[in-house]
């Protein structure tokens, strides 16, 4: 009976987490292409669907030192600002003659348009062509850009958990508290942050956070990632150490209760021995009385196969059925042998219970309780039965009890429970009546192969 500890590798683990929180981080990134292109598809629906609410305009794009423009009327000194992503994205050029749609102010609080300038909304024509939103944007492909989000994500979320969750070395373990892991693992974030994939339009490709020059927006947007990663991995590894921490204690309270166990049903088995030896040797004390020789010479070679017997089993704790009637046996010629045509065992086991298994040992006291507290006399002689019936081992004999009971150490019967509750995790039926005493004793069915 010993505890083993069960460590699982917690790296599959690990990568499925990282992969998981690598998609979470993802989602709303990955539906933006969608989002972005079904609003430049959908705009021109929209226009002639509600054409009060959008204004046309014809005019020049101008641009200015940090990529901001304003498109300029021909007849009117007002003008419409488009801004630095605007142009990027859409690839505008300075002195493009651009035909755009703007959304009125109207509908915008009045102290939040006052001086402002009407936004771009959606280009029409540019230099007298139709504008194909489709043929200017030539973004790396979707899947390129899926792959990449996702991998780097996963992996930089794999490492942060590793650091996190994973030991050192038992030498190195104290060192490496919690706290320690915590400010490593943001140290990574900030430097890993640098290195984030992003969509790069001039020219268009995927480049990291340190290559790209992005608006303050894009830079919130990858910073939020990293952070939402890093206290994402922060907890779960504050729960994964719980977790094992919980199942170590477990795996050590399991150890120490079959130590408990081993070592109580050590000193329960030696407890047998005495007990064995104290009925032996009045057994065989009444044969060197009577001087029978040869009777005590086959007593003393049946008393030493027994203790063999039992120095040989006594530390195993189960066996069949077989194995513990050819034991039973022996020890009944014992008795027989003292009691002579007065003592009778009535023996009846199934063969199919054969392989059935029993605690040690266990009739040894049942057979000797029952002739240490009955009569055993020519006129009342003494039968026990001895069968199986419904996976249990019935031992049953009449009552005769002494007129003076014999010394007892009280410890067989007990003995017995304590062994089977402690191996089996069940308990013998004991049915004490007034002319009948019958113990019952649940087998173990085989273990299947």
């Amino acid at each position: 009976m010993k505890a083993t500890a069960r460590h699982s590798n917690p790296v599959g683990l690990h990568l499925l987490v990282a992969v998981a929180l690598s998609l979470v981080i993802n989602f709303s990134y990955l539906l933006m292409p969608l989002i972005t292109q079904r609003g430049g598809v959908d705009s021109r629906s929209r226009r002639n669907d509600d054409a009060t609410s959008v204004i046309e305009r014809e005019g020049t794009l101008h641009l200015s030192r940090d990529m901001h423009g304003y498109i300029t009327y021909d007849d009117s000194a007002d003008s419409i600002y488009v801004s630095s992503w605007q142009v990027g994205f859409l690839k505008l050029e300075d002195g493009d003659r651009l035909v755009v749609s703007v959304q009125p102010l109207s509908g915008f609080p009045k102290h939040r348009i006052a001086g402002a300038h009407p936004r771009l909304n959606d280009v029409i024509l540019r230099n007298g062509e139709e504008f194909d939103f489709e043929a200017i944007y030539d973004r790396p492909s979707k899947t390129s850009e899926f792959i990449w989000q996702i991998l780097y994500y996963a992996v930089v979320s794999f490492i942060l958990l590793s650091i996190m969750t994973l030991p050192f070395g038992a030498h190195r373990q104290k060192s490496w508290t919690f706290a320690r892991r915590l400010m490593l693992s943001l140290a990574l974030t900030g430097v890993l942050f640098f290195f984030a994939p992003v969509v790069c339009f001039h020219p268009s490709r995927i480049v990291t956070v340190l290559q790209a020059d992005l608006r303050p927006m894009d830079y919130m947007v990858v910073l939020l990632k990293c952070v939402f990663m890093f206290v994402v991995t922060a907890l779960y590894s504050r729960i994964y150490a719980l977790m094992r921490q919980r199942e170590a204690i477990t795996v050590e309270n399991e150890r120490l209760k079959n130590e408990y166990l081993s070592t109580r049903y050590n000193m329960l088995i030696s407890q047998i021995n005495p007990h064995f030896f104290f009925n032996s040797l009045n057994s065989l004390s009444m044969l060197v009385r009577e001087g029978d020789s040869a009777r005590s010479l086959e007593y003393i070679d049946q008393l030493s196969y027994t203790f063999r017997y039992i120095i040989q089993n006594g530390q195993t704790t189960s066996m069949t059925l077989a194995e513990e009637m050819d034991f039973a046996e022996a020890y009944i010629y014992l008795f027989k042998i003292r009691y002579a045509d007065k003592l009778f065992f009535d023996i009846d086991i199934d063969p199919a219970y054969a392989h059935w298994t029993l605690p040690a040992l266990s009739l040894q006291p049942l057979i000797g309780n029952t002739v240490k507290h009955n009569s055993i006399t020519p006129r009342k002689p003494l039968r026990v039965r001895i069968f199986t019936e419904d996976g249990k081992l019935v031992i049953t004999n009449p009552k005769h009890p002494k007129l003076e009971s014999e010394p007892s150490t009280g410890i067989g019967l007990e003995n017995l429970r304590n062994r089977w509750h402690i191996i089996t995790g069940r308990d013998i039926e004991i049915e004490d009546l007034e002319d009948r005493f019958t113990v019952r004793l649940p087998l173990q069915p085989p273990l299947k192969p």
